[in-house]
């Protein structure tokens, strides 16, 4: 069974992110994968240990921007590619969902299409499920667990992890997927992996390879402006719990918030 699994290039979490002239900017800050990306690559290999068959990890972006690909190789995915065209410069995410569905088909069109719950730079949570919708696929999003999956009948069953609780899904194959935090923990690269994806040579497809064209952004950024850190003054308040409790009392009356 083949998967594919998208992955995304984003800053370093812990980045001092600063606004200048309305760019963003995290200086020095090393390029990593997308945390939750790391999560769907663990799903996408669980699966391939189990059910057999190739993870092919498929990231967007310029053509230096190969730290993503290197970690999921090195992780254990089969065959990685970069997908890098300067037509694809502002484009948003409905324009990036269907450059994505054309790599799924140029890929051969496998039945597990994974992705992260959401990227940590944009957070827009959206591209997975705009990406479903171009293939004609269902989209599982926040899964935790895969309970069953029979590529004969052609069915998947799924937990979904939500705010009121744990829903059980199934669907018809193929799909796409999104994984939660509570999916699995990603496994570490071992040493000699690390070393042979440091030296892979990763295949880039442009917008002619995958036969595709970059739509004119729907959506764009005007701007992009830093919040200004707000003065607070706290004021402890001492006493016994009853004066406590009378003081406070007295200070949201005086403030009005009561």
């Amino acid at each position: 069974m083949k998967s594919i699994v998208f992955v995304k290039q984003v800053p370093d979490s812990t980045a001092d992110i600063k606004v200048e002239d309305g760019k963003v900017s995290w200086g020095d800050a090393p390029l990593v994968i997308n945390p939750w990306d790391e999560i769907a690559v663990e799903a996408a290999l669980l699966q391939k240990e189990e059910f057999g068959g190739d993870v092919i990890a498929i990231s967007m972006g310029k053509e230096d921007e190969t730290e993503a690909l290197k970690h999921a190789l090195a992780m254990g995915c089969d065959e990685v590619v970069l997908i890098s065209d300067p037509a694809l410069a502002g484009i948003d995410s409905l324009g990036v969902s269907r450059v994505l569905a054309a790599a799924v088909k140029k890929s051969g069109e496998a039945n597990l299409v994974f992705f992260g719950r959401q990227s940590i730079d944009s957070e827009t949570g959206v591209t997975a499920a705009q990406t479903a919708r171009v293939l004609g696929r269902p989209v599982l999003s926040s899964v935790s667990t895969i309970q069953s999956l029979d590529e004969n009948a052609g069915s998947v069953k799924v937990e979904r992890s939500t705010e009121e609780g744990r829903q059980v899904v199934e669907a018809q194959l193929p799909v796409v997927m999104t994984c939660g935090r509570d999916f699995t923990e990603p496994r570490f690269p071992s040493f000699i992996r690390k070393r042979k994806a440091a030296k892979a040579v990763i295949p880039v497809w442009g917008l002619q390879d995958l036969g595709a064209e970059a739509s004119s952004p729907v959506v764009a950024w005007s701007g992009v402006e830093a919040v200004q850190a707000a003065d607070i003054q706290v004021e402890m308040i001492a006493g016994s719990p009853q004066e406590i409790a009378e003081k406070l009392a007295g200070k949201i009356m005086e403030a009005g918030v009561l």
